[in-house]
This record gives C-alpha cells, sequence and structure tokens, in this order.
C-alpha cells in the first residue's frame, strides 16, 4: 500500500514494449535485425525487404500446394501378390444358336415364326424357305406353319417364356465330357441363366460356396468337350435381331458377384478347335468422389435379383429393362424381374427397337459408374485344331457319330489360371493434408526459419497486444468519469530501455500518491531504430 490505497498488478507493458520483446525472442529469422539498436537505417529498411520477400515467397509456394491438394490428384499403384489359393471365376456359356429349329411346335411357329425371321406377318412361311430345306425338313416344316384347324394360345406371352427354356440348347445334350482341378463334373454343376443368346449355362455360379484351385496350369482349372449340334441351327433366310451368322460358342469369365453381360464382353470359342483360355485375376480399386467417379456398393443393396452389390452389368440391366418396361408395358426374357414377359409381337413391335435405343443412348439414359472394388479377369487365349487323324475315329466310334460331323461341331474349351497369383491395380490420394503440412512446413523453415511453435509465438504476441489494449481503453474511460481518478497501475519505477529501442526525451512526469493523479501521464515513446528521425 502507498498512502493507504492498494496498487493495482503492474501490466505486461504497452504495445511498444510487448512488440520489441516479442523481436528480441522470436526465432523468426530477420525480425531481430530490424529491432537491433547496433542496426543502421539502411540495413534495417533491408533487412525488412528481404523479410517480406521470403514471406511472399512463402504465400506463393504455400498457396500453390493449397491449389494442388484441392485438385484432388491420384496416382494408381500396380503390384503382384501370390495366393496359396484362388477363387476360380463363374464361367457363362451360351451356344451361338438361340432356339433348335428341329424342337419347334406348332404353337411356337405361329407365336414366335416372324420373330424368328421364318414367317411373315401374316404368319406364312417366307418365300423361297422351303427350297433351301431337305427334303425331310422341309415337308416337317410345311404341315408345322398349316393352321387350319389350330387353335392359337390364349397368352402368347407364356409361349415366349418358355420358348428359350424349351427351345434353348440343353447343357445335358451339349456337355460330352467336363473336369474341374482332374474331377469330374457334370450338367448338375451349371446353373440356367438367360442372355440375349437365349438359354445359356453358369459354371460355378453361387458366391456363396464358389470352387477354389490350388495350383495354376493346364489340368487345374475347368476341361469341357461340347457338341454345337450345328443341325438344330434355324435357317437363315432373313436377317432380325436375332440372327447369327456364327457357328460354335460364347463365353464369358467373370466374377459371382455380377450378372453375364456377355453379348458384350464375351468372346467366341470355335467347333474343331481345342481353346486354351489362360486367366490371371485382376483387383482394381479405384477411390470415389472427389478423387475419382467409382460408386461403392451399399450393404445389403440389390440391383438385379440373385446379384448383391453393384456393378456395371447389373446397371446396365436394369436400365435397359426399365426403358423396355417404360415404353412396353413389360420387360424381355433375359431381364430379370416380376413384370410380365412380353409377348413376341411386342418384341417386334416394341420392346427390340426401344432395347436399340437404350443401348445407343445408354450414356445419356442412365449413368453406370465403375463400382469402387472390381475384380476382372485378363485373358490369353490360344488354339489347335481338333480332332487329329489318329482321334477322329476313336471319337467317332465313342459317340456315334462320323468323321465330319465331329470336325463341324466339337470344340474343347480348357481354362485355367497361368500362375497363384493375382495384380492389385489400386488407386491412391497422391497427396493429402498431411503432405501440404509437410510442405509447407519445410518451407516455412527454408525461407523465414519458422515453425509450428513460432506460430504459437505470434499467437501469444496477438494475445499480449489485444489484452494490452483493451487495458488502454479501460484506463482512458475511468480517467474522464470525474475530476479525480485512480490510477490502475502501481507507482513503479520506469522499466529499462527494451534492446534495440530508444527513448525520445520524456515530457513531464508527475507522481500519484495514494492513487491520486498529481499531473498529466508521462509521455513517453518508443521508437524503431529503422523509424528515427
Amino acid at each position: 500500500k502507498l498512502g493507504g490505497a492498494p496498487l493495482a498488478p503492474a501490466p505486461g507493458g504497452s504495445f511498444a514494449q510487448i512488440t520489441a520483446r516479442f523481436l528480441r525472442v522470436t526465432k523468426i529469422h530477420g525480425l531481430h535485425h530490424m529491432g537491433s539498436r547496433w542496426q543502421s537505417r539502411p540495413r534495417c529498411l533491408l533487412w525488412g525487404l528481404a523479410f517480406l520477400l521470403s514471406l511472399s515467397l512463402l504465400g506463393t509456394w504455400s498457396s500453390n500446394r493449397v491449389r494442388y491438394l484441392l485438385s484432388c490428384p491420384v496416382h494408381s499403384r500396380v503390384r503382384m501378390a501370390w495366393a496359396a489359393r484362388l477363387r476360380f471365376p463363374a464361367v457363362t456359356l451360351c451356344n451361338n444358336n438361340p432356339v433348335r429349329f428341329l424342337q419347334l411346335t406348332k404353337p411356337d411357329l405361329y407365336s414366335a415364326g416372324q420373330w424368328l425371321g421364318l414367317a411373315a406377318e401374316n404368319r406364312s412361311l417366307l418365300p423361297g424357305l422351303l427350297e433351301g430345306l431337305p427334303d425331310a425338313q422341309r415337308h416337317w416344316l410345311s404341315r408345322l406353319a398349316n393352321y387350319s384347324r389350330f387353335l392359337p394360345p390364349r397368352r402368347s406371352e407364356r409361349t415366349m417364356h418358355s420358348l428359350f427354356h424349351r427351345l434353348g440348347h440343353q447343357i445335358e445334350d451339349m456337355l460330352l465330357a467336363c473336369r474341374f482341378r482332374g474331377e469330374p463334373c457334370g450338367p448338375q454343376h451349371f446353373t440356367p441363366v438367360y442372355t440375349r443368346y437365349g438359354k445359356c449355362y453358369t459354371f460355378n455360379a453361387d458366391p456363396r460356396s464358389p470352387r477354389v484351385t490350388r495350383q495354376g496350369g493346364m489340368g487345374n482349372g475347368l476341361e469341357l468337350m461340347l457338341d454345337i449340334q450345328q443341325e438344330e441351327y434355324l435357317p437363315i433366310w432373313r436377317e432380325t435381331n436375332e440372327t447369327s451368322f456364327e457357328a460354335g460358342i460364347r463365353v464369358q469369365i467373370h466374377s459371382q458377384d455380377e450378372p453375364p453381360y456377355i453379348h458384350q464382353l464375351g468372346f467366341g470359342v470355335s467347333p474343331g478347335f481345342q481353346t486354351f483360355v489362360s486367366c490371371q485375376e485382376q483387383r482394381l480399386t479405384y477411390l470415389p468422389q472427389p478423387w475419382g467417379n467409382c460408386r461403392a456398393s451399399v450393404p445389403g443393396e440389390q440391383i438385379l435379383p440373385g446379384y448383391e452389390g453393384y456393378s456395371i452389368a447389373a446397371c446396365r440391366l436394369q436400365c435397359e429393362k426399365e426403358a423396355v418396361v417404360s415404353s412396353c408395358q413389360c420387360r424381355m426374357a433375359p431381364m430379370p424381374g416380376n413384370e410380365s414377359i412380353c409377348s413376341p409381337n411386342v418384341y417386334i413391335e416394341c420392346a427390340d427397337r426401344t432395347l436399340d435405343a437404350a443401348v445407343e443412348d445408354s450414356q445419356e439414359r442412365c449413368s453406370c459408374p465403375t463400382p469402387c472394388n472390381l475384380t476382372r479377369y485378363g485373358k490369353e487365349i490360344s488354339m489347335v485344331r481338333i480332332p487329329n487323324k489318329g482321334s477322329a475315329r476313336y471319337l467317332a466310334r465313342k459317340y456315334h457319330r462320323n468323321e465330319t460331323y465331329i470336325r463341324e461341331n466339337f470344340l474343347v474349351l480348357d481354362i485355367f489360371f497361368e500362375a497363384l497369383n493375382y495384380e492389385a491395380i489400386e488407386q491412391k490420394k497422391a497427396y493429402e493434408l498431411a503432405g501440404l503440412l509437410g510442405d509447407i512446413g519445410g518451407q516455412m523453415g527454408l525461407f523465414i526459419g519458422a515453425s509450428i511453435l513460432t506460430i504459437l509465438e505470434i499467437l501469444d504476441y496477438i494475445y499480449e497486444v489485444s489484452g494490452s489494449a483493451g487495458s488502454s481503453q479501460a484506463c482512458v474511460g475511468r480517467g474522464r468519469g470525474g475530476g479525480e481518478s485512480h490510477r490502475p497501475w502501481a507507482p513503479v519505477s520506469r522499466p529499462p530501455l527494451p534492446d534495440g529501442w530508444v527513448q525520445a526525451p520524456p515530457g513531464p512526469v508527475g507522481l500519484g500518491l495514494a492513487g491520486r493523479s498529481a499531473g498529466p501521464a508521462p509521455q513517453t515513446r518508443w521508437v524503431l531504430p529503422c523509424l528515427r528521425p
């Protein structure tokens, strides 16, 4: 106490004192040279310009790094990984001929003759069709096309639904031999599936219990011998959407988690050849937005019945089905769903045309981005001619066929993994927040010698300055309140002159006792050396 009055705590100092103390202790390169008492004005200004130049370079480079981060750059990483075993892919195969000609019935010809390219709009056979057939088939087809005593079916869509099921090539007739990893397999291991090629069959279709292979190379995969039954192919007399000029089968190797899209993603296998397909599994991982455009699967999501998760094939099939159902109020037979099946007449008048338009405008009608996690199979295909002269007679005797039939109808398909490895292709973020902080921190050290702790020093300096400004305003307000005012600071001796600063000549000094003002406040000015007159 002084004169019986309590003394207030001494403040941290004025703005000039706080700034001088900050410049004396800061680790930022160049600033303490600007506040040193030993520096001349030119050198002080040069240090100031150098600091501002370094600060501008730091800001330019840091803004460049921030823009690079906001551009969401990516890079791809490719690596080979080995596995003790690999899940064998699903193998879907279709005969290029969707309907067996010799299995047609009168209701089939009546309902779908025009769609199959055998009859005109009035359901009469196309002119010239009979002349191109053998005698036995010509007489049979003529009787089939006689509808004088025929009662048409009430619901032709049932005939269309059963068309592929009954008239498609049956796996029991096509499959002559089957082995997987050296073990016998049969028709019971193939699941029927309907595509644009009609009734097809998928081996190893169940995703819940897929078959695996523990060794690469031939003999450790799937081996099939098939009869394509060319004598059952439809006679081509007019081109339609279902016309096929090829003889053989269509094959697609795909994951169990996606439906076959064989008309676009399949490859052909010809009769009279043994085809070797060496596969390599590829696991692709993409990034979602904003780094990429992939679509992540939602748990429990079902794009198509029977297929969980999202895939491009499922998205396209669903998009095509929605287009056909919207225009024709029915769906085509290969399209999964609960809607009614279009009749053959609706196929011709609406469904085929709508499907073609949907395929052409697929980019506009529906968006099917790449899934974020995708499994595909790279293929290397080679083939040799079969049968050789030594085995032709044996096969003819075994299957009760002549050698010409064997060369024109038999084929062998061998699908296997080249090795027990897979290729992992991952899309990675090329630049993240940690990289940005590291780059900016490194450049701060290079340009101005600053770090995270230096930033804390600056924040502490700003806090002290703001506190000092608030205290000064409070003192001014109380000083104007009346004739007598209590000074909020203690009457202590003047603090020592900060290093690097000079004191201007003081004005009149008064000393207040017992908290009473005895004269005007001290007029002390603190001046930087760079700003000295």
